[in-house]
């Protein structure tokens, strides 16, 4: 029985003048995999990563959300949609706590009239969930949920993202370049937590340059070239020089895309 991705994109086309971003390009994310996408620059990845994720509005093309047509005409709407991203500038607000930073945007109102008319937040509710979540990805070496994000390292700031989008990502997680910055320890720290948002059953797209972390987390690699998916591989069927060759025009691709 042939499973039915979560996530898909046909024909998706995005123009900036004469530049064609995304050239009827397709997409596939199936329940609970990590699918990495790698292109080199300017081969649209990071486009078709934005209009997936509601920052960019095709100009042509189909994006379904569990087999239903969606049309994000913002980040917001992709994120109500259950749809969260962790950017490679991590969009964190460093002077705010790790709780205020985890539901900023949503924050949750105290009960009652205190929260209905004068607006008051309810933060020790949010310090709890915050401390749950943050638990559950095994990030409480993070001794205080109050101190602010800028008194954090490179790596725990990562975990705080990549915490929020577990936390409110009811079907999707996309991650761009989520070890770009980081040191091999803080790097190694961040694949677990891919691994661990994954036992947790949500899918993840990883945008990422660095080979031996997309075939160490990687189910499959969705290889963007021109603004087009031109292959889908198994990490376990083709090797690093493989898959840059063939994102380069080296290699011809394989001739139709791998299903999960």
């Amino acid at each position: 029985m042939t499973r039915e991705p979560v996530l898909t994109a046909r024909g998706l086309v995005k123009r900036y003048g004469r530049v064609v971003a995304l050239d009827r390009t397709d997409f596939d994310l199936y329940p609970g995999e990590v699918l990495a996408v790698i292109g080199d620059n300017g081969a649209g990845k990071s486009t078709l990563i934005k209009a997936i994720s509601g920052a960019v509005t095709p100009d042509a093309g189909e994006i379904r959300l569990e087999g239903k047509p969606v049309h994000f005409t913002s980040p917001m709407r992709a994120r109500d949609a259950g749809i969260e991203t962790v950017y490679q500038n991590l969009a964190l607000s460093p002077a705010l706590s790790i709780a205020d930073n985890l539901f900023m945007g949503r924050e949750l109102r105290a009960p009652g009239l205190m929260g209905k008319i004068f607006r008051k937040l309810d933060r020790k509710e949010m310090e709890r969930i915050a401390r749950d979540k943050l638990s559950e990805l095994g990030l409480m070496t993070i001794q205080n949920i109050n101190q602010a994000v800028e008194t954090l390292s490179g790596g725990q700031r990562q975990g705080v993202a990549v915490a929020r989008a577990a936390a409110f990502g009811s079907k999707v997680v996309i991650m761009d370049e989520p070890t770009a910055a980081l040191g091999v320890k803080e790097s190694r720290r961040v694949l677990e937590l891919i691994r661990d948002v994954k036992a947790r059953g949500l899918p993840i797209v990883l945008i990422s340059h660095n080979m031996p972390h997309v075939f160490e987390v990687a189910d499959r690699i969705h290889i963007h070239r021109l603004g087009r998916r031109i292959a889908v591989i198994r990490p376990s069927d083709y090797s690093m020089s493989d898959a840059v060759a063939i994102m380069t025009g080296a290699m011809e691709p394989p001739d139709a895309p791998e299903a999960a």
